[in-house]
């Protein structure tokens, strides 16, 4: 598959090594340029080159973004249409500045924005040395580490399911765009190390 990330920092470093070593190509962007990625393309290997934002989008069947909220409404909207788009973003007043949600989900703005777009909110509760080293395929989906996911195409939450169990993670499907607020900083699961079967347990299914 094809995968597209936007931002290069360490949730889009990170993801691009795992899918790049799982036999995907990916094309990493940041705000800097695609020159400014050299080093890191080199790092990951054949599978990974840089392009530019609308670039990326526009290669990949799948596409994660993992930019400061803020910047949210730079996001390629013409070349992200009809995708896949997985928001890894979390909204943190104090960096990004006061961003009026009302009753809505982070999640939802975005969707609200793209609205060709098949957003899926994961990646975004685990801490990336975390997802560095932690996904383990050896072990049956109950006692992997959980990554969540949230959304309202369910054949585009399956397509992101997949890619998670791929890693060696264990997906867990919180809902609806707007139920992703349960995954939001200073929740009862973001940042939680827990495994499928314990954020089963703690969510009541």
């Amino acid at each position: 598959m094809n995968i597209g990330i936007i931002g290069a920092g360490n949730i889009g470093a990170t993801l691009a090594k795992l899918f790049v070593e799982v036999g995907h190509s990916v094309a990493i962007a940041n705000s800097r340029g695609p020159e400014t990625l050299q080093a890191l393309v080199n790092e990951l290997g054949n599978g990974a080159q840089a392009m530019t934002a609308a670039e990326a989008a526009a290669f990949g069947e799948v596409i994660i973004e993992a930019i400061p909220y803020k910047f949210y409404r730079t996001l390629p909207a013409a070349e992200l249409a009809g995708k896949i788009l997985v928001t890894a973003g979390n909204y943190y007043p104090g960096r990004d500045g006061q961003i009026e949600l009302g009753d809505k989900a982070e999640s939802e703005l975005i969707a609200d924005m793209l609205p060709d777009t098949r957003v899926v909110k994961g990646f975004n509760t685990i801490w990336f040395k975390h997802l560095q080293t932690q996904g383990d395929t050896s072990k049956p989906p109950a006692d992997r580490r959980v990554i969540f996911i949230a959304g309202d195409d369910p054949a585009a939450k399956q397509t992101v399911a997949d890619l998670i169990a791929e890693i060696g993670f264990a997906p867990y499907d919180t809902g609806s765009l707007h139920h992703s607020k349960i995954q939001q900083p200073d929740t009862a699961i973001y940042n939680k190390d827990i495994t499928l079967a314990e954020a089963r347990a703690q969510l009541g299914e």
